[in-house]
């Protein structure tokens, strides 16, 4: 785990001032690789690489980056590549293999597949090769969006990196980018390549991009693929995942140093934390964070029960008002811009607990969009129980749940009230794909304080319509796939996001073994009736794991993700601190966002309601890069 950075010349003419310039690259992303750092340029000055390290494999000098191999080609890589092992044995006769760790496996398969190596991968990696004798540049991002690399073409020049803080310096404005804003306001995260900053844009996973003669081309090297098997039994699959989940770990404990886990209380991390334990007696240190100030977030007895069953050390800590107001700051700038809800606050928190006993935590990000364990599902599905029922079309084959077998589930949605009243208030009964999008687009209450008349939501929407009815990926066309589809597709990897950056502000690696492309490959096959039977979330995982995961754990009913108290919060200790930012002049100032009217509806949302958190990250992040960007652009200097 690492951080990555590199500039290629378009034209191949000598970059000026190169080693300065990945300086201060390698500099921006140093909190990702706190163990050494290294640069690398090419011999006509045209191309470099930058390199901070983070030791995870092979802790020698061999491991250190940016690594050369003999055949002119350097490597930076990010991330870690679980089948290295494997991969050094299958190519040990056709490389002189130097040492064992994984970007050397990495370096090794480019010389031997080429463009290719990237499908004998398996792990989460964000990689890039210059091959100096073919004047060629090869970046890949892993099939989910794990790690993270962000890019640039500024003056006739490519510039990339692991976080886009690290080309901010380089740009020659920094600005918004509108059709990125437009779906931070919808969604809270971004569904496609671009990001906030106008001008950077983020490689895709499951992409695969070359430069080459000065032309920059992109490619999907892989995507999920819900070809449904309609062959096997459900204890078939329920057998074949612990399978799948088993192998998946093992390859995830493959680590130079001590590994540890987050325990949220949920089923993903806890069986996660478990099935390790089992795997390896070596891994027992986990973490936790809970809120204590205001009943009804505190999940701390479910994961103590979870530390017990896996034989783990809990470590836990109580994070407060006052840990907002001191760390929100640090928070946005490592995120480089808001994105997803306001579980990126305890996960930096957590973070910051585990790096002061482990170098790596494994994490269950992954369980919610590949085996349904949203609210929201059971709320769409409700509204298409019901129809069914008056149409009298229960049975016909486009419902994986029935109205009568839902009913055992619906307290589930206690919390979700608020939702659901919104959602039905514009009608009911809709085209599916409408419905979702009402469902997950957090600015319906947002009219008052967003000035969307130079915000293109039209354009939101096709873009979403695009994803969501993609038949290419659902063919069969059963509503809880697509849904699961467009999250994994689009929310997943903001969520990843969040994984990535708030753990490596402190230099903590997080692995998530639920994304295994084998297995994920393998869930799409699943039928929607076994994932999700009678409205269950999570189905799937807790029959086939049923033996493994505590009682209390499979049966409760009232887990809520990473709830904050961000409500309590902002009506009492935090008051003053958001409405101080809110009326400050350059608030006041903000395209796109009326801060007046922010003020004026501050305090009447809903409990978890995401309205001010969104519109206080995205003004914090205007006053870090935005009102000082004649100090980003002195960075480059």
């Amino acid at each position: 785990m690492c951080g990555i950075a590199g500039i290629v010349s378009l034209s191949g003419a000598p970059i000026e001032r190169l080693e300065h310039k990945l300086g201060v690259m390698g500099k921006l992303i140093a909190h990702r690789g706190p163990d050494d750092h290294g640069i690398w340029c090419s011999s006509k000055g045209n191309a470099g690489l930058a390199h901070r390290r983070l030791s995870i494999l092979d802790l020698s000098p061999s491991g250190a980056q940016p690594m050369k191999g003999p055949n002119e080609t350097a490597i930076v890589h990010n991330g870690e590549v679980y089948n290295y092992l494997e991969l050094k044995d299958e190519l040990k006769d056709k490389w002189p293999f130097r040492g064992h760790s994984d970007t050397e496996s990495v370096l090794a398969a480019y010389a031997i597949y080429g463009d290719d190596f990237v499908t004998h991968l398996r792990g989460m990696f964000a990689t890039a090769v210059f091959d100096e004798k073919n004047q060629k540049l090869v970046a890949v991002r892993d099939r989910f969006g794990i790690k993270p690399f962000y890019y640039a073409v500024i003056k006739d020049v490519f510039y990339f990196a692991s976080e886009a803080k690290a080309i901010v310096p380089f740009l020659e404005q920094i600005e918004t980018d509108p059709d990125a804003l437009a779906q931070y306001l919808t969604f809270q995260y971004g569904i496609d390549e671009l990001t906030l900053f106008k001008g950077i844009k983020q490689l895709m996973p499951g992409h695969l991009l070359t430069l080459k003669d000065g032309s920059v081309q992109i490619r999907r090297y892989w995507d999920v693929d819900y070809k449904i098997d309609w062959d096997h039994s459900p204890q078939y699959f329920y057998r074949h995942l612990r399978e799948l989940l088993d192998d998946s770990i093992d390859v995830h404990l493959r680590s130079d140093v001590p590994i540890g886990g987050y325990m949220s209380g949920g089923i993903d991390s806890s069986l996660i934390s478990i099935l390790a334990a089992k795997l390896s007696p070596k891994n027992r240190h986990c973490f936790h964070g809970k809120f204590t100030d205001h009943p009804g977030y505190d999940e701390s007895d479910y994961a103590r029960i979870a530390a017990k069953a896996a034989s783990a050390e809990l470590h836990q800590m109580d994070i407060t008002s006052d840990d907002f107001r001191d760390n929100i700051e640090n928070i946005i700038y490592h995120l480089d811009f808001p994105i997803a809800g306001p579980g990126s606050f305890p996960q930096y928190m957590v973070s910051q607990l585990a790096a002061s006993k482990v170098k790596v935590v494994l994490g269950g990000q992954g369980g919610d969009e590949i085996f349904g364990g949203y609210a929201r599902y059971l709320v769409a599905y409700l509204e298409q129980c019901i129809k069914a029922a008056l149409d009298g079309t229960s049975k016909d084959g486009t419902y994986v749940v029935t109205l009568e077998s839902i009913l055992p589930n619906m307290g589930m949605l206690r919390e979700y009230k608020p939702m659901m009243r919104q959602l039905w208030s514009e009608g009911l009964f809709g085209d599916l794909d409408q419905r979702y999008f009402r469902l997950i687009d957090r600015s319906a209450d947002m009219t008052d304080e967003v000035d969307w008349s130079e915000l293109d939501k039209e354009g939101v929407y096709q873009r979403f319509d695009a994803i969501f009815n993609n038949e290419m990926n659902v063919r069969d066309g059963a509503y809880f796939d697509k849904m699961t589809h467009f999250d994994f597709k689009c929310l997943l990897p903001a969520l990843l996001h969040v994984e990535d950056r708030m753990s490596m502000a402190h230099g903590l690696e997080s692995r998530v073994p639920l994304l295994d492309h084998r297995l994920v490959e393998f869930a799409a096959t699943v039928p929607a009736n076994v994932k999700f039977e009678a409205g269950n979330m999570k189905h799937m995982l807790k029959v086939a794991f049923n033996d493994t995961l505590p009682s209390e754990l499979l049966e409760r009913r009232d887990k809520m993700g990473f709830p904050v108290p961000l409500k309590e919060w902002f009506a009492d200790d935090l008051k003053e601190f958001v409405q101080d930012i809110f009326s400050s002049k350059q608030a006041q100032s903000r395209a796109f966002m009326r801060s007046d009217k922010v003020l004026e509806s501050f305090g009447n949302e809903a409990r978890f309601s995401r309205k001010t958190w969104g519109l206080l990250s995205l003004e914090i992040w205007h006053q870090l890069f935005h009102d000082k960007a004649a100090e980003w652009k002195a960075k480059a200097q």
